[in-house]
């Protein structure tokens, strides 16, 4: 909420964290489609990739017109890279959108107890009110080692008050049951759980209100502190993001550019003292294109289908109109767009695609 004309203050603050590919941004989409009417809300978004391809994705299915204000910190972590950065966007947000309501959406392979300890500090402590902290999980990854030994994704569910357990419907027997026992084990008491589909959720789970009796998994509603204390320490090395992003620099005569981020590699120790383990290293591989190029739908369709990859955003220009397309575990969605000022795509994968920027170019006119 704000207070006078010029001071900002308390405004509802929710971060919705989870790893890549759960939903985080769907699930955004669904809560702007529910505001008030009279309502302005802002929407940060943190990208691990430099290119920034969430924030198109939103603008073209929710205006400033409508009340939805967007800005996005990309090029890594934004606890990591600089705290500046994600400061600097936040303000300018505040100061723009004067919201009544602001969602925050850390990237999925960043770290949310800092985001949090930020969020919750200094200045930030008067001008937001921190709501509830929103993990969106997928129960069908509990039975894969490289999440459930990832730092990174135990620290999502420690630092939880609601697990929201998304794309249910995809669920197979035995998922609600694995995601109750891992909540109960590296969760705090009182943290509830939601089951849902397509990441819908009523504006309801962002401050606090009582759970329905058939998904709420806890009663203690209360607990409210953020724990930031781990089971597992972990170290975290990542390539800082040079001065200037290439999602700001202007597009070059032949009408492209590329940018490649620094390798995201986590080390990890057992609090026992045990061996420890490095995760494989995801790198993010992405293109921004002049809207001047227009995408043949048909020909993308068919690339976009064969990438094989851990994430794909995009966004694209085509001859049939704007689209965005989204890639998760092997299952691509596409859904049309009201507008968008280039085409971008941003792949986040263990091996580079080489050869991507020849297809891409090659649906182009």
């Amino acid at each position: 909420m704000t207070n006078g004309k010029d001071r900002i203050e308390a405004v509802p603050t929710t971060v919705i964290t989870g790893f890549l590919g759960v939903g985080k941004t769907t699930t955004i989409l669904d809560l702007v489609s529910r505001k008030p009417a009279h309502e302005r809300w802002a929407v940060l978004i943190n990208e691990f990739g430099e290119i920034g391809v969430d924030g198109s994705l939103v603008r073209g299915q929710a205006s400033e017109e409508s009340g939805v204000f967007v800005s996005e910190v990309p090029g890594g972590c934004m606890c990591c890279t600089s705290a500046l950065p994600m400061q600097t966007a936040l303000n300018q947000l505040l100061r723009k959108a004067r919201p009544h309501r602001l969602l925050i959406e850390p990237t999925g392979l960043g770290h949310p107890a800092e985001v949090l300890s930020t969020l919750s500090s200094g200045h930030n402590k008067e001008v937001l009110s921190l709501g509830r902290t929103l993990t969106l999980v997928d129960a069908r990854n509990l039975s894969d080692s490289r999440y459930t030994s990832h730092p990174t994704y135990l620290q999502q569910y420690e630092i939880a008050d609601v697990v929201v357990a998304n794309k249910a419907d995809l669920y197979c027997p035995g998922d609600h049951e694995a995601l109750a026992e891992f909540v109960q084990s590296h969760c705090r008491a009182g943290t509830g759980v939601l089951i849902t589909e397509h990441g819908r959720l009523e504006v309801s789970a962002l401050d606090g209100g009582l759970l329905s009796e058939a998904d709420k998994s806890c009663t203690n509603e209360h607990t409210r502190a953020h724990d930031h204390s781990h089971s597992h320490s972990h170290d975290h090395t990542h390539t800082h993001a040079p001065t200037v992003l290439a999602s700001d620099l202007p597009l070059p005569e032949r009408g492209f550019l590329s940018a490649t981020s620094g390798s995201n590699t986590v080390r990890s120790e057992t609090g026992d003292g045990g061996a420890a383990e490095t995760q494989p290293t995801l790198t993010s591989v992405g293109w921004r294109f002049s809207s001047a190029l227009v995408f043949d739908r048909r020909k993308l369709t068919v690339l976009l289908e064969g990438i094989v990859a851990e994430r794909m955003k995009a966004v694209f220009v085509t001859d049939e109109g704007i689209y965005g397309y989204n890639l998760s575990q092997n299952r691509i969605s596409e859904v049309p767009l009201a507008n968008c000022v280039e085409s971008r795509i941003e792949i986040i994968a263990e091996e580079h695609a080489a050869t991507l920027e020849k297809q891409l170019l090659a649906c182009a006119s």
